[in-house]
């Protein structure tokens, strides 16, 4: 299939575009002085969440990203703001002023993450499972929520410590054995993104959507995202960055030197051994069409 089928100039520019401002917002993390902090925010967040929508309005057609984005940002939605009320299912926290302008106590910006680096998840969970060209019926159906709903914990956990007790973004108020964040938080996270995937992939298979065929470079974008997301938190490992210790709202005090230990190790041996797999995987469909008996 020609590129210009599926990819039109435009897209691609805005794709790359978006991964190169990415990039910048990860350098930018470690001048939170000279560069404003809610910019750097910005930066890391938007555009991932612009590329997750162009690049899923190539995959999936408009419809279906639009689809996406409801599932996920309506479901993330609903669970943050019940658990900001309630303590369920994350834990009972509330978010400062760092991230922004929030509506009903939820941020803005936070929404758009979920739409940026779960989209990203559900890709490189179609790679693995060599999902990638193939209708979703029977066991892929739930198969493919289990592992996406996985990979995007592991995002949360090497990012949750440092932008709750370091960074400030949130407060646990009743702090958590894992560097102050409680572990509630983790199966928190697990069943809101399984939630909004098991979602997707009953309508994708409602619709019999295949995702369609795209040139390679292109296809392993999401998978560039992934890692850069888990490498550009080995940028925050210096000197000088943080205070030498974090104090939750117990009164716990965390060495800052720990949680950016824990915040590396699980972003090179959780998240980066995801991305190599997904990325060896991507070689072997190569540029993908739908098979014979798929219905596109």
């Amino acid at each position: 299939m020609a590129r210009s089928e599926n990819v039109g100039r435009w897209q691609g520019i805005v794709l790359w575009a978006m991964i190169g401002v990415y990039v910048l917002g990860r350098i930018c993390q470690q001048f939170p002085g000279p560069v404003p902090v809610l910019l750097i925010v910005i930066l890391q967040v938007a555009p991932p969440a612009v590329f997750a929508f162009v690049h899923g309005s190539i995959v999936y057609r408009i419809r279906g990203m639009v689809a996406f984005t409801v599932f996920c940002a309506g479901t993330g939605t609903i669970c943050e703001s019940l658990s900001l009320r309630t303590g369920f299912p994350f834990g009972h926290y509330f978010f400062t002023g760092l991230m922004g302008p929030k509506i009903f106590d939820l941020p803005v910006l936070l929404v758009m993450a979920y739409l940026g680096i779960g989209y990203c998840s559900w890709v490189l969970a179609l790679f693995i499972l060599g999902y990638r060209n193939r209708l979703l019926s029977g066991a892929r159906v739930v198969a493919l929520p289990l592992l996406a709903s996985l990979i995007m914990v592991a995002w949360d956990l090497s990012m949750d410590p440092i932008w709750a007790n370091l960074d400030h973004g949130w407060i646990w108020l009743n702090g958590g054995s894992y560097f102050g964040v409680p572990i509630s938080n983790f199966f928190g996270w697990y069943l809101t993104a399984y939630l909004f995937y098991q979602a997707f992939a009953l309508y994708l298979r409602a619709k019999t959507v295949v995702a369609r065929p795209m040139p390679p470079g292109l296809l392993r974008a999401p998978i560039v995202v992934y890692g850069i997301c888990a490498m550009g938190n080995l940028l925050v490992f210096r000197n000088g960055l943080f205070p030498p210790s974090a104090t939750d709202a117990t009164g716990k005090v965390w060495i800052t030197g720990d949680i950016l230990i824990a915040s590396v190790l699980v972003s090179l041996l959780v998240m980066t051994p995801f991305a190599v797999v997904a990325w060896w995987r991507s070689g072997e469909v190569g540029v993908l069409e739908p098979d014979a008996n798929q219905s596109a």
